[in-house]
């Protein structure tokens, strides 16, 4: 048997990168998946909202859960990154950051927690940041706050909706997603992956469904005595 058989799970930001590739994972594993992303992706339980608008993300969620006959596991995945450095970073760029990577991740999670509970319980797995664990590159500031931001709101959560429902987060290294090709255009991909082995003891960043692994661990029965971690699948980065 599958190991998600019967789940009910809500991934943000499953239109790319981890948030697909764990969308795919669990849906091989036997969940039924919703996707809630910004912008349209294929199939019955796709919906379409920004995680910075509440009346829309309530919606979206209440939506899923009717497609799906409720709701009892959640995956966050949304989020952006801003390069800048604090000194010539905007307010609206900082704003932003941390409205749609912590406020969005907190209007999701608020959500969705009254239909675990109806549902007897559940997961939440969020996806943070290694840079919100140890500073990464300089211009990433406002991501690593509000990952950090994200990482410390999980574990408060923990303990708030324990022992029904198991919180954790998945801090990642470098990803091969489009937001890091994003974050990297302009800058020469000779010097990243040098700066790659010189901080990673693997020696090599990460493919989404590396990650994805790590979520469906916590999402599974087989991390049934864990919650409240932030797991670290980042090649070494943070403690080396």
């Amino acid at each position: 048997m599958a190991e998600l058989s019967g789940r009910r799970i809500l991934v943000t930001g499953g239109a790319s990168g981890i948030g697909a590739a764990a969308a795919k994972l669990l849906s091989t594993q036997g969940a039924r998946v919703a996707v809630l992303d910004r912008e349209t992706t294929a199939g019955p339980a796709s919906f379409v909202a920004d995680v910075t608008d509440e009346t829309a993300v309530a919606a979206a969620v209440d939506a899923a859960a009717g497609v799906l006959g409720g709701l009892d596991g959640l995956v966050n995945c949304a989020g952006i990154s801003v390069t800048a450095p604090v000194e010539t970073m905007a307010l609206d760029q900082w704003r932003r950051v941390i409205d749609i990577n912590l406020t969005g991740t907190f209007l999701v999670t608020r959500a969705v927690i009254p239909h675990i509970r109806l549902a007897g319980g559940g997961t939440i797995v969020t996806i943070a940041s290694a840079s919100g664990l140890l500073p990464s590159s300089v211009g990433s500031a406002a991501y690593g706050a509000s990952k950090a931001g994200v990482d410390m709101f999980m574990k408060y959560l923990a303990k708030e909706v324990a022992p029904s429902i198991r919180v954790n987060s998945v801090c990642p290294g470098m990803v091969e997603t489009p937001m890091l090709a994003e974050a990297m255009r302009g800058i020469d991909p000779a010097a990243v992956q040098a700066g790659v082995r010189a901080s990673y003891p693997l020696q090599r960043t990460a493919a989404s469904e590396e990650i994805a692994e790590a979520v469906l661990w916590l999402t599974s029965a087989r991390s049934a005595f864990v919650t409240g971690i932030s797991l670290a699948v980042d090649g070494g980065r943070t403690f080396h």
